[in-house]
């Protein structure tokens, strides 16, 4: 969940002026099941998520995530399966905590401990290299990471900094903000293309997100702030993202967002790249009933803050033959 910063996590900008993301992982999840293939088939690798793949050359997997990750860590004779609290394509980071996932569950299944900076790391480079897909660095280094932080990106690298709250301030927070899905889905690196692709110079409207990411800090770490400022931030956030390209929003999402600052939200934004998926209000306990009624038409999506990251949940250590692998 990106409150701020977004699109300074983009290498082609942040090695040129710098970036930084403010954002927390949260209580919805994706498990990622993998175990060696018994050899009684007449495939030797098998991947299920919404469809089912079953071959017998990693090559012929068409999952890019999945057949990239599988060679670039010399995985062989796997049955993998995927299942999520969330729907794909909705831009709260899913393909990347799938891909931090996976290779978690890799280098657990080959016996290795990776810290995780590494997950992160290879994360990006099997999505934004392997797989070439366009898009920024911070999905896959929240979901490795996890927990509220600021995610300061420069000179090809980044670093990770846990934003210290109190528990009773990070608690009323979370008390504050509504998740709404609008039942729209769409790729995040079509959009991203086009951000790139549009001809607009959107520098300004960037390094005005990264200021907003300091800002939103202070105001979460000063206890004499007040808190409803970040709701009013999210709202500027908003703004500048809009204008960055026209696939970012469309009529039928603005019209929610009036709905709810109409009926009393300070801000919100849509999260992700844009176009569809999930929008994020921030709401007043006194302004709650009432935006909860505006937007009853749309699913409300409880949540609580998380701090784990991609975590190993169960594992058992399987004897594999890796030199008689069948794989043709």
């Amino acid at each position: 969940m990106s409150f701020f910063g977004g699109g300074t996590d983009m290498p082609s900008y942040f090695n040129e002026y710098g970036g930084a993301v403010l954002s927390t992982t949260f209580d919805k999840y994706c498990y990622v099941n993998v175990r060696h293939l018994p050899r009684f088939f007449n495939y030797t690798t098998e991947v299920c998520y919404s469809r089912i793949e079953q071959v017998r050359d990693v090559d012929n997997i068409e999952h890019p995530a999945v057949r990239n990750a599988m060679r670039m860590l010399d995985m062989h004779e796997l049955r993998i399966t995927y299942e999520a609290d969330l729907p794909a394509r909705t831009g709260l980071g899913t393909s990347s905590s799938f891909a931090v996932g996976l290779l978690n569950a890799f280098y657990c299944l080959k016996g290795k401990y990776v810290d995780k900076r590494k997950l992160a790391d290879d994360a990006i480079y099997l999505e934004r290299t392997l797989c070439a897909e366009a898009g920024g660095w911070q999905d896959q280094i929240a979901a490795s990471f996890g927990g509220l932080n600021k995610i300061v990106f420069a000179d090809g690298g980044y670093d990770v900094y846990p934003v210290i709250v109190s528990p009773e301030r990070k608690q009323r927070l979370n008390d504050s903000l509504l998740l709404y899905f609008t039942g729209f889905t769409r790729f995040s690196a079509d959009v991203q293309k086009d951000v790139q692709s549009s001809g607009r110079d959107n520098r300004a409207r960037l390094s005005r997100m990264r200021e907003l990411v300091d800002e939103a800090e202070h105001i979460l770490i000063d206890k004499t702030a007040d808190l409803d400022d970040f709701g009013r931030l999210l709202g500027e956030e908003w703004k500048l993202k809009r204008g960055t390209s026209e696939k970012v929003s469309t009529s039928d999402l603005d019209i929610i967002y009036e709905k709810a600052i109409n009926a009393g939200a300070l801000g919100g934004k849509l999260l992700g790249a844009g176009g569809g998926g999930f929008m994020l209000f921030y709401v007043p306990e006194e302004a709650r009933t009432g935006v909860m009624r505006a937007l009853e038409g749309l699913m409300h999506v409880p949540f609580g803050f998380e701090n784990g990251g991609t975590r190993v949940v169960y594992y058992s250590p399987e004897t594999y033959d890796c030199e008689g692998s069948v794989e043709k």
